[in-house]
Formats: C-alpha cells, structure tokens, sequence
C-alpha cells in the first residue's frame, strides 16, 4: 500500500475523505503538496479562508474548491459555531430510535414479562394502544433483536 493509498484509507475511515477531489480548481490545491485536495476539512478551511481572509467571493471559492454556495454557508455557519469540529462532516439520517425509544421500549418489555407469548403485530397495537404511536411490527422485531445482539 502506498501512502497515498493509507492516506486515502485513513480520510475515509475518519469520515473526512473529499469525493469532490477531483472538482478542486484552487492553485494551492493544484501546485503544493502540503495541500491536499482529498483532505476534506482542509478543503473546508481553506474555502471558508479565502473568502473570510483574502477577500474572495462565495460563488468564486465555492466554484474552485467544488462545492455549491448552499455548501459555504452551512460550513461557514458550522465553523462559527463550533470550529473546526463543526467542518467534520456528520453522518446523515436519524442518530437512533425516534420512534421505538428506550422508554416506550420499556413498556413493552414488560408487556412481553406479563404475557410471553405475545407476537411482534400484538406488541405493536399495544404500543400503539397506550402512546397512540403507530410502529410497525418488523421495527419492533429488529429493535428487540438489536438488544439481544448486544447482550
């Protein structure tokens, strides 16, 4: 493995790597090598510099490090908020449960403690029942599963 390809594994392990590598027009980019195009946070930065910095449009810096202008603003409103933390990207959909959470799952735990027999379409028009929140059956079945795997 060379160390462009161990460089590439360890972005794309941190969550940091640039799929947009290939779009970056910025002469830093293009020209030096302590600048890396693939390094997503730098690219991030350095977009976010130039135009805070050096005084470049947001069409022009989001033109040449390949990003859309809708993309600035949510890195720049980011940064400000939480520095160079808020440009590591995060991951998108649901961080866990919303619907099945911990303590209407408790609630079923104990329904399944009164009556083992209790099939997973039961569980969920129980739930349903007492919180009026409509779960389907299969998303019951891979939460209490999911529990068992950690156990």
């Amino acid at each position: 493995m060379t160390t462009n390809d161990h460089k590439e594994g360890l972005l794309r392990q941190s969550g940091t790597f640039n799929a947009r590598a290939s779009r970056m027009e910025d002469v830093l980019f293009l020209e030096h090598a302590f600048f890396d195009a693939r390094d997503l946070l730098q690219v991030k930065y350095e977009m976010l510099r130039r135009v805070a910095e050096e005084g470049w449009s947001v069409s022009r810096a989001s033109e040449r490090f390949g990003f859309s202008r809708p993309t600035y603003y949510k890195a720049r409103r980011a940064f400000h908020a939480d520095g160079l933390w808020g440009l590591l990207s995060e991951r998108r959909g649901p961080r866990g449960p919303h619907k099945l959470t911990d303590e209407r799952a408790s609630l079923l735990v104990g329904r399944l403690l009164e009556d083992p027999h209790l099939t997973w379409a039961d569980l969920a028009e129980e739930l349903e029942r007492q919180t009026g929140l409509r779960v389907h059956p299969r998303t019951i079945k891979r939460h209490f599963q999911a529990r068992k795997k950690k156990r």
